[in-house]
């Protein structure tokens, strides 16, 4: 049934981070050219990367990508903009929040 099996790849990655005052950021690129689709988990191996104020930290990796089924890829697609929306409060009045 492989329309109900989650299929599992092994890449290899590189894996950025960066703590300096100008940019504070984690990357990973699959240096495969793989490509994460709605609803496709990665998991990447290894202890956590730490970089110290003011450096760029990037390493080697190997990563395990889960992809979705066909009906999880379609409900990520149908249902991902309603969670991206509870992440943003707006508030549109001129009084201080206090």
């Amino acid at each position: 049934m492989p329309f109900f099996a989650r299929r599992k790849e092994q890449v290899p990655c590189t894996v950025e981070v960066s703590h300096r005052f100008e940019s504070l950021h984690a990357h990973v690129r699959f240096d495969n050219g793989a490509v994460v689709h709605p609803g496709d988990e990665v998991l990447v191996h290894g202890a956590p990367v730490l970089a110290a104020w003011g450096d760029v930290v990037i390493e080697q990796r190997t990563a395990t990508i889960t992809r979705a089924t066909v009906l999880e890829r379609l409900w990520t697609r149908a249902t991902g903009d309603f969670g991206f929306m509870e992440l943003c409060e707006f508030s549109f009045s001129e009084e201080l929040a206090l």
